[in-house]
């Protein structure tokens, strides 16, 4: 495994997971495009941007076989593995040799930064990770923050209220300062991934990404800023979130729907560097790669979460259809009539942006819809196998909620065998031997 952007994209070239686009493409729709065709396919490097001499990359770790790729572990196995990495981090190397002071600019229009849905207020950055100091630990934050480019020196940062950047900007507001941060685009996936994880406060991602890189990765310092960053990255930013001065801005979302306009704080350009032939990392915001980005870590809890407060469930799926955000499959080995029952109102509890939570038995896989679909068909009757929770705290992005007051109605189904039915009745019928069956034994397939 190696700890950079351009090893993971060797990577995963040679498994023919890249698609190379050497025609001319702008920046201007014309990347987002593309993307939105290969949703769920391939990575995509384009290599021929109109309004930029910088590479773009797209669809990164767009599918769970790539995110799978970038930690270093199978599929089945992505949470286990950030979970190892978060609990066993590892403080990276330091050097001094950084790929990214290769060259150096002030002008933010050199960066090939995409204009993605017609209505948006302009060009965003969707794949930057910022660091800062956290003054109360004395550690390192990574995050990952969209920003709205508004002339050659500056971007509107957003933030959420009370996650950590914004401590940080809020701590030194009040003292009357400006927040000097440093920005990557273009890192290892599994940079990325580290800081989508949402640690502890205090906790450095960059120790979590050094784990899953098994301890490749190395850091080095930022001149104006003091901060360290990945010392392969392709383009670093460094600069300060102003302590006095906002921008309204407003943007896609990962349900694809438009959030509503907010007064964010502006960051200032300083310095910006960036590697020999650079390559731009954009997330095209609303897809795969962005709703894996956010949803997994947040699999993750729920499935470390729900398994402490019933043992007897197995798996907990954010469904691809509910944007990896707002509905939840439970797999669970039934022993009593209100386990499926207590693994809603614990999945609701963990995750307060979820909107519907089905459960499922053992034998159905949370992961194919077709099947969950089954068991809500054959095994969900609505007078009692549903719950209803109304007007509680549900998700800010969700438009058909009331987002004035952030509330929403719930739903809960249980789509479990009933122990009072005779249990053949519910029995998937199997064919014997059939998983020694191959068909190029039988059939010319071409």
């Amino acid at each position: 495994m190696t700890a950079d952007l351009r090893g993971y994209l060797s990577q995963i070239s040679k498994a023919k997971e890249l698609a190379i686009v050497k025609k001319g493409v702008s920046t201007k729709y014309e990347i987002a495009a593309i993307t939105a065709k290969l949703d769920g396919s391939k990575a995509i490097l384009f290599e021929n941007i109109k309004e930029s001499k910088f590479r773009v990359v797209s669809n990164l770790v767009g599918t769970k076989k790539r995110f799978a790729v970038a930690v270093g572990a199978t599929e089945d196995k992505i949470h286990d593995k950030v979970s190892h990495a978060i609990n066993h981090a590892s403080k990276p190397k330091i050097t001094t040799k950084a790929k990214f002071m290769e060259n150096r600019s002030k002008n933010l229009y050199d960066l090939p930064i995409i204009t993605h849905f017609e209505k948006e207020p302009g060009a965003f950055i969707t794949s930057s990770v910022i660091y800062t100091q956290n003054q109360e630990t004395g550690t390192q934050n990574s995050s990952f923050h969209r920003l709205l480019r508004l002339d050659e020196r500056h971007f509107s940062v957003r933030m959420v209220e009370g996650r950590h950047l914004h401590r940080s900007y809020v701590y030194a507001k009040e003292r009357g300062k400006d927040l000097r941060v440093a920005i990557t685009v273009g890192v290892h996936p599994a940079v990325s991934i580290a800081g989508a994880y949402q640690a502890d406060w205090g906790k450095d991602e960059l120790e979590i990404a050094n784990v899953l890189l098994n301890k490749k990765l190395t850091l080095a310092m930022c001149p104006y800023s003091g901060i360290l960053v990945p010392s392969e990255a392709e383009i670093v930013l460094e600069g300060r979130i102003l302590k006095d001065k906002t921008h309204k801005e407003w943007m896609v979302e990962m349900l694809r729907t438009y959030d509503f306009k907010r007064e964010q704080p502006v960051f200032e350009l300083e310095r910006m560097y960036f590697r020999n032939n650079p390559i731009f990392h954009d997330i095209l915001s609303g897809y795969a790669e962005h709703r894996l980005l956010m949803g997994m870590p947040i699999e993750a809890k729920l499935n470390k979460s729900l398994k402490q407060t019933l043992p007897q469930i197995k798996r907990v799926v954010l469904s691809d259809g509910g944007c990896n955000w707002l509905h939840a499959v439970v797999q669970i080995s039934k022993r009593k009539e209100s386990d499926p029952k207590k693994a809603i109102d614990a999945a609701f509890g963990a995750h307060r942006s979820l909107k519907h939570v089905t459960v499922v038995d053992d034998d159905i896989n949370p992961s194919n819809p077709v099947e969950v679909e089954y068991a809500i068909a054959t095994r969900f009757q609505a007078d009692k196998n549903l719950v209803i929770v109304p007007k509680v705290r549900g998700s800010s992005l969700d438009p058909s909620s009331d987002q004035k007051n952030l509330l929403t109605t719930k739903m809960g189904i249980d789509a479990t065998r009933s122990f009072s039915k005779r249990p053949e009745g519910f029995e998937i019928a199997k064919i014997p031997h059939s998983d020694k069956i191959s068909l190029k034994n039988y059939l010319k397939l071409s």
